[in-house]
């Protein structure tokens, strides 16, 4: 099989230049993959501007049913596309098929939201200067969108962007993660299949100063970025005067007051921290347990995570896959060991076979530590007892990041108390930090992002508000 290509305008576009694709679990070769030169690049941000006014112009209905199309095109592939990023993600195939229906629903929820995101009438009349005036108020899209997005979730967190873009009728330009383009270059095929006006798509791997020159594109409209934070906020300062939305990194809390949910609660934190070898924004890296429930808490959880099946991402019972790549098994290998080097304690997992880690729990551990204070990315957390439930709320908050939180507690008071101090963009109740329902606005605070996704929210993002007044007599 020849090197999977690029698109460009909704046409495959082989290239000169390829890069092979390997399995972070075996080293194994999958496949070469085409790289855009600076000329697909220009050709990309062209035909996307050329698009646009046909994109804009498209009737509501014709939008639902293209992004339909797309929902049915994934839907006949799901198997293959799980299997693709399992291989190329290391992401264990029982995860990659919830991955895959996940897409399936969130294009189904673009297809719907078209039909309810209208506008509204708008009573200038309130103004008693103003009589005999009424306003409408509607949202027009913004232009071409250039959607960066990152290895973990390859197929979703392109679905995130580009379904409310098309949704909108916006131009986008995907540049995937270097680690795992083939899912979206075959989101990229099905995507050629349908009724999109032509050039409205376009799917570019290629290298970062190809990626930071669309950013700094006047003709790009809007970036819509998922990464590091270090990635993101340095693309924000070089996007000039577009849009930027940044879905970026966390180290998120979990605090459990309570341990009356204790076998859902164990079953929740064990997937929550370590499934996808914990490389997930909103994974559980810091759990603070009240002191007199820590220590059956900790037993049960030892337990539990010495448990976790760990290996080879294509086997059906895997939960921990291997880490992307070695560098960042060596990262993730190098703070277990300064942590414990410093003072805390090992209880179970942190061994390396290759790129996958076992998961990892440490105890005695202090806020300024790596594993506590910087996104590990990878399957470790860290247990801490706490006394006061309100200390628990500050030690989440001591953090630069503010993504999502999980409380565990039976006393509304509490729960209410969390969602008004907690530094973040959301607060899970009775559930970990890891839940996300893909229409939900979602996003973090802090180093942790800017803007909001959820289709809504995202097609908000990705619109102009216009108000005309019309006076009648």
């Amino acid at each position: 099989m020849g090197p999977y290509p690029i698109y460009l305008g909704n046409k495959p576009v082989t290239t000169t230049k390829c890069m092979p694709i390997c399995s972070p679990y075996d080293g194994q070769k999958i496949a070469d993959v085409c790289l855009a030169g600076e000329r697909e690049v220009e050709n990309a941000i062209s035909l996307a501007k050329k698009a646009f006014p046909s994109l804009k112009a498209l009737p509501a209905y014709k939008r639902s049913e293209i992004l339909l199309q797309i929902k049915q095109g994934v839907e006949k592939r799901a198997e293959e596309l799980a299997r693709t990023m399992a291989q190329e993600a290391g992401k264990p195939i029982a995860f990659a098929r919830i991955e895959v229906a996940r897409c399936i629903d969130l294009f189904q929820y673009a297809s719907e939201e078209v039909k309810r995101f209208g506008g509204e009438v708008f009573p200038v009349d309130l103004d008693k200067l103003s009589e005999k005036r009424f306003g409408i108020y509607k949202r027009f899209p913004v232009g071409p969108v250039l959607c960066i997005t990152p290895f973990n979730f390859p197929l979703n967190l392109v679905a995130h962007k580009v379904a409310p873009a098309l949704a909108v009728g916006n131009p986008v330009i995907v540049r995937p993660s270097s680690a795992t383009p083939m899912t979206a270059l075959k989101l990229g095929e099905i995507m050629a299949e349908t009724d999109l006006p032509e050039g409205s798509f376009s799917v570019v791997p290629c290298g970062t100063d190809l990626a930071e020159k669309m950013v700094q594109d006047d003709r790009i409209a809007m970036l819509t970025f998922t990464g590091s934070p270090q990635v993101g906020w340095h693309l924000k300062e070089i996007a000039g005067k577009k849009r930027v939305t940044l879905e970026l990194g966390g180290n998120a809390g979990l605090i459990i007051d309570s341990l009356r949910l204790k076998e859902f609660l164990l079953q929740r934190t064990i997937i929550g921290a370590f499934y996808q070898a914990g490389q997930v924004c909103i994974s559980v890296q810091r759990i603070f347990v009240q002191e007199k429930l820590y220590e059956e808490f900790l037993n049960d959880f030892v337990a539990r995570t010495q448990a976790v099946p760990a290996g080879d991402p294509l086997d059906e019972k895997t939960i921990v896959g291997p880490l992307i790549n070695p560098k960042a098994a060596n990262r993730v290998e190098a703070w277990i060991k300064e942590a414990v080097a410093d003072g805390a304690r090992l209880l179970c997992g942190g061994q390396r076979h290759g790129n996958v880690i076992t998961p990892a729990v440490l105890t005695n551990t202090n806020p300024e530590m790596k594993v506590n204070s910087q996104e590990i990315f990878g399957p470790v957390v860290t247990v801490e007892p706490y006394k006061e439930f309100a200390k628990a709320v500050e030690a989440v908050n001591n953090s630069p990041y503010g993504l999502q939180t999980g409380v565990f507690t039976d006393e509304l008071q509490k729960a209410f108390y969390a969602y008004e101090k907690l530094d973040v963009g959301g607060v899970i109740i009775n559930d970990v930090p890891t839940y996300r329902s893909d229409p939900m606005p979602y996003g973090g605070v802090k180093l942790s992002g800017l803007g909001k996704e959820g289709i809504k929210y995202a097609m908000e993002e990705m619109t102009e508000g216009k108000i005309m007044v019309v006076k009648w007599d």
